[in-house]
């Protein structure tokens, strides 16, 4: 399968890129200058290049506290990039994967999301992101749009490698304990992606497309995922530190982070047959790539 994947240096992308050619297939990673979401005519031009029997919309404006103060260039990318991206999957007459966020939502509800809940984004980013969901299914309904959270991995920055350099430098680290939601790595990403590209190559029902939340299963809260973090370099001769648990209100940023960030998965489950693995196994995973055993 050819797939053509828009951005070349995220985490996501860099785990398709690897976990795709892996698998046997042929992964196209467009980015700039070939490709800018923030020029619409460059979109059609790099995929009607690459020719690709499905594309993968995962390049994005993830700079959440920074989008506050460059709120144009956010939507331009996250909003119109996504739906230029949308219309050149269209007109090409190819599914597309599109990843989206949990921002999209206000983080007030008791309970995991599901799909038709309301959504409620707080601030520029979440609110960037939901105009590209809008964008992508007013565009072309041969599209699956992916919600995830939290995302980390071997690649790029994240807050693994985050809590990693911090406790090389200090024995005491205070992460926010009131925030929960589901730890997903990149690369349990990537899988399921190839796994729903294949299945919308394969099968044309609508019962396919649509908006989906995949996420990997179990949850905690940031300070949870640092101490696990720091158990798991410990265990590996790597740098830990102990967590002093701490409120939201004693991190301000920027924007605002929903409290909870939970995802129901039940419908992705059942429709492509994609469950991520537990975050704690995926963790393990994650950082044997970044502490290998010494030999």
């Amino acid at each position: 399968m050819r797939i053509a994947v828009t951005g070349q240096a995220g985490q996501v992308v860099t785990s398709l890129v690897e976990g795709g050619a892996a698998a046997g297939h042929e992964i196209i990673a467009l980015g700039r200058p070939q490709l800018d979401l923030a020029d619409p005519a460059s979109v059609m031009r790099a995929l009607e290049a690459a020719a690709p029997d499905v594309i993968v919309s995962a390049a994005a404006y993830t700079a959440v506290d920074k989008a506050e103060t460059e709120s144009d260039l956010a939507h331009a990318v996250n909003g119109a990039g996504a739906g230029a991206v949308a219309q050149a999957a269209k007109a090409l007459g190819v599914p597309l994967v599109h990843i989206s966020t949990d921002y999209v939502f206000d983080g007030t509800l008791d309970r995991p999301y599901v799909e038709s809940d309301p959504t409620g984004p707080t601030g520029v980013y979440g609110v960037s992101k939901l105009a590209g969901e809008q964008a992508v299914l007013a565009a072309h309904d041969n599209s699956a749009i992916v919600r995830v959270a939290w995302v980390y991995s071997p690649f790029g920055g994240n807050f693994v490698k985050t809590m990693l350099r911090l406790a090389a430098d200090r024995d005491e680290v205070s992460v926010v304990a009131d925030q929960v939601g589901n730890p997903t790595s990149a690369l349990a990403i990537a899988d399921a992606i190839l796994r729903i590209a294949t299945n919308m190559v394969s099968d044309s029902s609508p019962a396919l497309r649509g908006v989906f939340h995949m996420t990997a299963q179990g949850e905690a809260s940031w300070a949870d995922f640092a101490e696990m973090i720091f158990a798991a370099s410990a265990a590996r001769g790597g740098p830990y530190a102990s967590v002093r648990r701490i409120g939201t209100v004693d991190y301000p940023t920027p924007a605002t982070r929903p409290a909870n960030s939970r995802l129901d998965c039940g419908r992705i489950a059942r429709v492509h047959g994609v469950t991520l693995p537990d975050w704690r196994t995926s963790l393990d995973a994650v950082m044997d790539r970044l502490q290998p055993a010494s030999n």
